[in-house]
């Protein structure tokens, strides 16, 4: 089974990644995808930066930094996988990218980097969950996770003694 994690660099998002993680780990096989979307550049930036190629370049840097903890998650569990930061809206594009991968589900955290204390669904969450052509699953931050875990973070999960 595919599977396309949209990572934000919000907690909600890899605690997607890690419930993916553990449906590998439970004996499901699967492959990763690894996606960041970085929003559309606005019009103050394009008038003040003057160079649409530089901001392209921040931006890729920018959703590469986001990517790198999700994964070296996947790194150290020994899972494969492929990454790509994408530029756009993130609701438009995260369902056409799982598309576009062949993938047979999308996770995401029902909450991302934009207002995580709001509660609920964020707006990216829903229009994904009603958009997608696939199976959508939305995991939501355990309450234990303050949300600033990083890559070792387990996210609140006991470890090997129950703890």
């Amino acid at each position: 089974m595919k599977l396309l994690v949209a990572i934000d660099g919000s907690a909600g998002a890899l605690a997607a990644l890690r419930f993916a993680m553990d449906l590998a780990a439970a004996g499901l096989p699967c492959s990763f995808v690894l996606v960041n979307v970085q929003e559309p550049a606005s019009l103050y930036e394009v008038m003040t930066a003057h160079d649409a190629e530089r901001i392209d370049a921040v931006r890729s840097a920018a959703g590469a930094d986001l990517l790198r903890p999700a994964e070296a998650l996947l790194e150290a569990a020994g899972h494969g996988f492929e990454s790509e930061v994408a530029g756009g809206a993130p609701e438009n594009l995260i369902p056409e990218l799982a598309e576009n991968y062949g993938c047979d589900l999308i996770l995401l955290g029902a909450r991302g980097a934009g207002h995580p204390e709001a509660g609920g669904l964020g707006k990216v969450a829903l229009a994904v969950l009603t958009t997608a052509t696939v199976p959508v699953t939305i995991v939501r931050q355990l309450a234990q996770d303050d949300g600033n875990s990083d890559a070792g973070d387990d996210g609140g999960r006991p470890n090997e003694e129950g703890v």
